[in-house]
């Protein structure tokens, strides 16, 4: 796949008092939003979007307590992201976007679509959370490294997640360890981990999803592993489903290519 890169602006707004960061790309009159996972930061989309503003206007923000965000000291509950996520459309002006979310961002925006099943466009979520009720040991490992952030827990979490037998980029593991040094970022992390626990299971709202959706799934991801994809894809009804063999917990950091290529043809219809 041939693409052109677009330039990507940092930009920032205000929800509620609080400054929200997020990254925007292409010109296009079709919106597609992007919603990292767990600690993690709009920059984890950074591969995939050169395939995505050929097309599409891409808006990624960092999510409310993460990445260059700010991090109140609140609940970070479903309902709370939920909220955010509302607020957030209707500051930058956006109806009708495609949302695609991954890990947390994936059970965020399985959780809004249930709430607002005539609003978004189509919806892709990437090994998404709230279906699996007990941790992994990769799990465990990115929480640790969350908590005690430094060069050997990151690289281990990182590494583990991947399931590809190579090593972490030292840009990444830097990357993170600066943002779990932010003030009040462990509280936000940690808050958002006991609010999808005591939560409701995810699985109890797909069946109210009318959005035509894609699910996307590493084959080796020891994060969520793959054997809960069918929770998702059993209980949404205009559902499909695309597996990535040799990929772990985030494969459009892995394979962009193949990742955007399966996105854009069910965003595209085809």
């Amino acid at each position: 796949m041939i693409i052109v890169a677009k330039i990507v602006e940092e930009k920032f707004l205000k929800i509620d008092g609080y400054k929200i960061r997020y990254l925007e790309s292409g010109n296009s009159k079709n919106t597609l939003v992007l919603l990292h996972g767990l600690g993690a930061s709009s920059e984890r989309w950074l591969n995939v979007l050169p395939y995505f503003s050929k097309n599409y206007t891409v808006i990624v923000p960092d999510l409310i307590g993460f990445g260059l965000s700010d991090k109140p000291q609140i609940d970070y509950t479903p309902e709370f992201f939920s909220e955010f996520l509302e607020k957030f459309f209707a500051q930058i002006g956006v109806a009708h976007p495609n949302l695609i979310g991954s890990s947390l961002g994936g059970q965020i925006a399985a959780n809004y679509t249930s709430i607002h099943p005539n609003e978004i466009e189509k919806l892709v979520l990437v090994s998404p959370a709230g279906a699996m009720q007990h941790s992994t040991p990769a799990l465990d490992a990115y929480v640790m490294a969350a908590l005690y952030p430094s060069e050997t827990t990151a690289k281990n979490a990182f590494e583990l997640m991947e399931a590809s037998g190579e090593e972490a980029s030292q840009e990444l593991i830097t990357s993170f360890i600066e943002r779990m040094q932010l003030p009040n970022a462990k509280l936000a992390f940690m808050s958002t981990i006991l609010g999808l626990k005591n939560s409701t299971p995810i699985t109890t709202k797909l069946d109210s999803i009318r959005t035509p959706t894609l699910i996307i799934w590493g084959s080796l991801d020891p994060v969520i592993p793959i054997d809960y994809a069918d929770s998702f894809v059993s209980a949404i009804q205009d559902c499909r489903f695309f597996r990535m063999d040799e990929c772990g917990h985030t494969p459009y950091v892995q394979d962009p290519e193949t990742f955007a290529i399966k996105v854009l043809e069910f965003l595209d219809g085809t």
